[in-house]
């Protein structure tokens, strides 16, 4: 069949909206016809070639829809349900097996090598060449995808399927690091570097999780009065000040605990340097290849902090995203006042927004 997508054919330039053939599903996918998909960092991460991928690519992460078929091995899905898209895995590693997705042994493979496992592509151009899919198992920046069942997480039909694509990733990435992986508790002091929609996403966690001081710290001022609504009872401005020093400050000694959304090794040493003795740090941001780490190795020994790599907020998609659903109807994890939407075909103009920070969470609406 024919369908609409948004197709990236070179590195480091805007994705290109074409007509392309769509194959059917296969027995373990399901066909989703997309009402929405979050824009992500990792989205333009692929595109500008951080990440090995073969273009040109389907690409799109945080995926909403409609399923219209099911694969002959699906039994647990049906046409005419609801789902969110996230995270791809092969379910059968030791990670998998154990609960951690998120850390797959087939993580490459399953989300970025840009096919299914036997080689093959949903996607085709009109005159037969592949067009590479399965971008996190779902390439949702198709008006129809084919998607991985290990990606798919079904929802409540009454809940708007626009509001709920970026759940998939960056949303749930940052709520994780909080409540799946550093665990805070009501006493503790957290500092977030970045307030873009993954670190407000852990601001909220946060606040839910009625952590004593949050603390956001960025450098565009809008995002750090943003963050005061989304929960941080302290925001720092590192163009402005001394961002550890008032850290050291607020907290008397430095803060339990810490993370870094932006991937910068500056920002990433004064995550380390804002901890106190026995802190815990939690790395998320994506950093460009060459972004060497400058870790004060002694001082961090003999303060005894421990620091994580933190994928995907460390989540089995689904049972974590009807957890922060029903967070948000609660009234306490308020991610839908993060967002913006766009038309399908002004794509490129919502990765600007994205990049120059004027909108923490671009959603695209097919």
């Amino acid at each position: 069949m024919k369908v609409k997508a948004a197709v990236a054919t070179e590195v480091k330039q805007p994705l290109t909206i074409q007509d392309i053939e769509l194959d059917e599903p296969r027995a373990n996918e399901v066909q989703v016809r997309m009402v929405a998909s979050g824009v992500c960092h990792t989205d333009a991460v692929l595109r500008d070639g951080w990440i090995p991928t073969t273009m040109p690519i389907v690409l799109g992460h945080e995926g909403s829809g409609i399923i219209e078929k099911v694969g002959a091995a699906v039994t647990h899905l049906a046409p005419g349900d609801h789902v969110v898209l996230s995270v791809n895995s092969c379910g059968v590693c030791s990670a998998c097996l154990s609960g951690h997705p998120a850390y797959c042994a087939n993580l490459y493979a399953s989300n970025f090598a840009g096919s299914r496992p036997d080689g093959t592509t949903a996607f085709s151009a009109a005159d037969g060449s592949p067009i590479s899919s399965h971008f996190f198992g779902q390439s949702s920046f198709a008006s129809v995808t084919n998607v991985s069942v290990r990606s798919v997480v079904k929802v409540d039909s009454e809940i708007p399927l626009a509001l709920l694509g970026p759940l998939g990733c960056g949303i749930q990435t940052g709520a994780g690091a909080v409540l799946n992986v550093l665990k805070p508790s009501t006493a503790d002091s957290l500092v977030v570097f970045g307030t873009g929609a993954v670190g407000m996403s852990a601001i909220m966690a946060a606040a839910a999780s009625r952590v004593h001081t949050i603390i956001a710290v960025d450098i565009i001022p809008s995002r750090l009065d943003a963050a005061i609504g989304f929960g941080a009872t302290h925001t720092i401005n590192g163009k402005e000040e001394d961002a550890v020093a008032r850290i050291q400050e607020i907290t008397r000694g430095g803060a339990n605990f810490a993370i870094d959304t932006t991937g910068n090794k500056f920002v990433f040493k004064q995550m380390i340097d804002a901890l106190a003795m026995s802190g815990r740090a939690g790395a998320i941001g994506a950093s460009a290849p060459g972004s060497e780490g400058i870790i004060d190795m002694p001082s961090a020994l003999a303060r005894g902090i421990s620091i994580t790599w933190i994928v995907e907020g460390d989540a089995i998609p689904q049972t974590f995203i009807p957890e922060l659903i029903a967070l948000h109807q609660a009234g306490d994890f308020p991610f839908d006042k993060m967002i913006k939407t766009y038309n399908f075909d002004d794509i490129n103009i919502a990765f600007e927004d994205s990049e120059n920070g004027t909108v923490l969470k671009p959603v695209i609406t097919f």
